[in-house]
């Protein structure tokens, strides 16, 4: 492969932790090159495609996906699994993360306090391909559904930011955010979860995979493991910033988890999120 692309698309929350986590994917790939990796890399700063498309590229050097597609879509047959981040936030132990269950003001003032009291109840979802706005919220209510079905409509909002400003204008009453796009919002725009109050935590998974292609030869992703690593050392303020404490490296068979969570969901009764 003679050109590459990276990116970093999953936790771009605000413009400045994009620029952060954009500086982060240089000084790896410099690190990369300087360890003989490709010095031919286009950063993509976004992706003007659709997502499953660009993880499955033949020419992908890095980028990071979702612990469901890759379990549960195929991805992992077309991917390296290169490393799983590990966080400093609430919710976060080592390479593992959960989901925060929230409610919007009004839907806490009329009783919600409590995940069983949200039944019946609207719910908001980033998309049907997340773990944690769809799959861990799915597990979590699963055992409370009756005759399939636990709230009274669900709304598809495309992001976690986007769920987050329905529930503060009272467009939905119930959802899932990944915990670390929680922290790193509050710490850069706490005023956007004023009126959202956290109900408990999901059950903990493997957080969301760093991935390649496999026509990057083991011992090139072995070295960009090692440029990842170079590249978080490289600027402590920015590592702090991004809430980021290290890379785990996992095995494919870690992702187990979410499959195992969705089954037991389907196993109640419960296959879709409803």
């Amino acid at each position: 492969m003679n050109h590459w692309i990276a990116s970093l698309p999953m936790y771009n929350v605000t413009p400045q932790h994009a620029a952060l986590w954009s500086a982060l994917l240089r000084d790896c790939m410099t690190a990369f090159a300087r360890a003989g990796g490709p010095g031919d890399v286009t950063l993509a700063e976004s992706t003007d495609v659709d997502l499953m498309t660009h993880w499955r590229r033949e020419d992908l050097l890095l980028s990071q996906t979702c612990g469901f597609p890759y379990r549960m879509l195929g991805l992992a047959s077309h991917v390296h699994l290169i490393a799983t981040p590990c966080f400093d936030a609430p919710g976060c132990e080592d390479h593992r993360y959960r989901s925060a269950l929230v409610v919007g003001e009004q839907a806490w003032e009329r009783g919600a306090t409590t995940l069983t009291a949200c039944q019946g109840l609207r719910a908001a979802c980033n998309s049907a391909d997340s773990h944690s706005g769809m799959n861990a919220l799915r597990h979590a209510v699963a055992p409370f559904a009756r005759d399939g079905r636990f709230f009274a409509s669900l709304r598809w909002t495309g992001s976690h930011a986007a769920t987050l400003r329905a529930l503060a204008n009272g467009e939905a009453d119930v959802g899932a955010i990944d915990c670390v796009t929680l922290a790193l919002l509050r710490d850069a725009h706490p005023e956007a979860l004023r009126g959202v109050h956290v109900l408990g935590m999901t059950a903990p998974a493997p957080g969301l995979p760093l991935i390649a292609s496999r026509a990057l030869a083991e011992p090139q992703a072995e070295a960009l493991r090692a440029a990842l690593d170079t590249a978080l050392a490289a600027n402590v303020e920015r590592a702090r910033a991004l809430r980021l404490r290290g890379f785990a490296r996992l095995g494919g068979d870690a992702y187990a988890e979410i499959e195992h969570m969705a089954h037991a969901a389907a196993q109640l009764g419960y296959a879709e999120l409803r």
